[in-house]
């Protein structure tokens, strides 16, 4: 296992997920993958090979970060990266049997991968010149194919089903993927005589098709994507994010489109940043994966492209409901005549798409003027109810100023003379939606005070800490120390006893380091030693925290020295006290040669002490 964590670099692991940026201390950060968040918490330690989450206090190695969000258990999670590492696996107990000894997973992933190439092979058959005449029409041509997988199912019933079955896979493992559908005599291809698109996830892996209908005699429906499996959770998928999303990083802006041809014409017109949902509205789940790959922050942007029909403006008000989700500004842009990106390109050409997009206008702009344009203006109830039914809109707006600047363009639209009426509907508006996004946050800590409720066990968390004593700060400063700059805190801090660590979980972590031979010990595998001899998840979660977690300081040269010296001291003045406490309760008639013992203690704690004070890291 060591090989294959070793020949993946975390860093380039997560990076496929979502995007990093310079943390400080080698370290990187990005939105955590786990939990919703508007800045990042989660950080990436590429020399550790950890990662952590200081909101949630997820943390691990690679694989426990590829087992964590893709829910693969060990095993495939271990193929997964050997197969991207180029490393071959050997498998104990009689050889390797791939169809008996793979994961569930790794076998539905490569049965897409093989089907895809089986696909992309059919279509420069005789059969598919109709699909290739599809693409030609709509101007792609053979290269565009191939960069997108393009490819071709036969209309026969079971051209794929006996091509996979020639590799290996089973019926259950066809019909399990939705690359087949039970038949009266057996698993039939559920795409025949489509022309298919590979739905790829955010990795690059195949895990789903989308086909679509060709010929008149096709009685189902004009587009026909893979059934939800194990691998293809249609909410959670969004198709050529794996092509655009280092650009989606790099430009701040992605586009979001409506289908495959729409994505494929963008990308070829230059706008790379293009995705489309598949077969399923723009929901919560694809906005998570959005907000990771463009670090959601005020200045980038997700422009939406709908058709100008009633239909489009009906997606972009509901894509409007969303906005409040996103840090990132939204934007629409509707082409001229209602063409789709596709459409425009071959009108128009490239430059066409490029100009769409670069000039998309606020979202919420288009929200409040689709409302408006619903009523009668020329009467008093029409302009009231344009008013009511808009102004939630202009409330909603996040920018306190563009809100105000929206509120008197909004009574200009409406013709109402008295401008401040509006402004102050919308202000008052704009305050009640607060308060109500405020009430969830009471009544989650009026809960806290309730009755407890049967519920899943919480994530272990250990003793408490507070990391407002001097003490506890210090401790895991020189924790932090001894785990991620050994070298410098050598050999000094395998002297230190637990008890020098006053925190019940800082002197878990001391004990486990200690089980892993000691700072002084410290090679490439230290780190995995300390984490595996902690006793439970909650020590591990420390371990990983602590390895992860910046020093207080930007010199840990300089630093390590002053704290080895502060903790030894804190201990020192401790034992100090106890000893004071012993001559008080031994009194003036005690044994003499017990107070001298005790005196003489304490006499050369102080002179301890004193050397430490004087000397620094040299007296210790």
């Amino acid at each position: 296992m060591k090989a294959v964590r070793d020949a993946v670099p975390i860093d380039a692991v997560v990076s496929e997920y979502l995007q990093l940026r310079p943390a400080g201390g080698g370290n990187l950060k990005g939105l955590c993958p786990f939990h919703d968040e508007k800045s990042p918490s989660f950080q990436v330690s590429p020399s550790k090979g950890l990662f952590y989450c200081f909101g949630c206090q997820e943390g691990g190695d690679t694989l426990d970060f590829v087992m964590k969000l893709d829910h693969l258990s060990f095993s495939e999670t271990v193929e997964r990266l050997a197969a991207q590492a180029g490393i071959t696996l050997r498998y104990d107990e009689g050889g390797y049997t791939p169809g008996r000894q793979q994961g569930e997973r790794t076998r539905l992933v490569e049965a897409h991968k093989i089907a895809a190439q089986f696909y992309v092979d059919q279509l420069g058959g005789a059969e598919a010149e109709i699909g290739r005449k599809f693409l030609a029409d709509r101007g792609f041509d053979q290269a565009a194919a191939s960069y997108f997988g393009v490819g071709y199912a036969p209309a026969g019933w079971d051209h794929l089903v006996r091509f996979l079955r020639g590799k290996g896979f089973s019926e259950k493992e066809l019909l399990l993927s939705g690359l087949a559908s039970e038949g009266r005599r057996g698993p039939i291809d559920r795409f025949r005589g489509r022309l298919i698109w590979p739905i790829r996830d955010i990795t690059g892996e195949v895990i789903g098709f989308g086909a679509r209908k060709l010929r008149e005699d096709d009685n189902g429906p004009k587009y026909l994507n893979t059934p939800e499996t194990p691998l293809y959770k249609k909410s959670q998928v969004l198709y050529g994010i794996d092509l655009a999303k280092k650009d989606i990083g790099k430009s701040g802006r992605a586009v979001v489109v409506e289908g495959y041809t729409d994505v494929m014409a963008c990308h070829l017109a230059g706008v790379t940043t293009a995705i489309a949902t598949c077969g399923t509205a723009f929901g919560e789940d694809h906005i998570k994966i959005l907000r990771r790959v463009l670090m959601d922050n005020s200045g980038s942007q997700v422009v939406f492209t709908f058709d100008g029909d009633a239909a489009g403006q009906r997606a972009a008000l509901r894509a409007f409901e969303d906005d409040q989700k996103f840090t990132a500004r939204t934007s629409i842009a509707v082409s001229p005549g209602g063409m789709d990106p596709c459409e425009l390109r071959l009108a128009e050409g490239d430059g066409a798409v490029r100009n769409l997009v670069d000039q998309a206008l606020p979202l919420f702009d288009f929200a409040i003027r689709s409302t408006v344009a619903r009523h009668n203006l020329d009467t008093a109830e029409g302009r009231a109810a344009a008013l009511e039914e808009s102004a939630p809109i202009v409330a909603g707006i996040k920018d306190a100023a563009i809100q105000h600047e929206y509120a008197v363009e909004l009574a200009g639209m409406l013709g109402i003379l008295e401008v401040g009426f509006v402004v102050r509907r919308v202000s008052q508006l704009a305050r009640w939606q607060r308060e109500r996004r405020r009430q969830p946050d009471r009544r989650r800590a009026s809960s806290r005070s309730a009755p407890a409720q049967p519920q899943a066990a919480p994530r272990p968390t250990g003793p408490r800490l507070d990391l407002r004593s001097p003490h506890h700060r210090v401790e895991r400063e020189l924790l932090k120390l001894a785990l991620q700059y050994p070298q410098l805190v050598s050999p000094a801090f395998d002297a230190y006893g637990e008890d020098e660590f006053t925190a019940a979980p800082y002197a878990a972590v001391r004990r486990a380091i200690a089980e892993a031979g000691g700072a002084t010990a410290a090679d490439a595998e230290y780190l995995t030693r300390v984490r595996d001899a902690v006793p439970d998840d909650s020590v591990r979660a420390m371990v990983t925290e602590l390895a992860v977690e910046p020093v207080m300081h930007k010199a840990p040269d300089i630093y390590a020295g002053e704290v080895l010296v502060s903790v030894r001291l804190a201990a020192v003045k401790r034992r100090e006290s106890e000893l004071r406490a012993d001559l008080a309760r031994l009194g003036p008639r005690a044994d003499p040669a017990r107070i001298g013992a005790v005196q003489n203690e304490l006499w050369a704690l102080q002179q301890y002490g004193n050397r430490l004070r004087h000397q620094g890291a040299a007296g210790l």
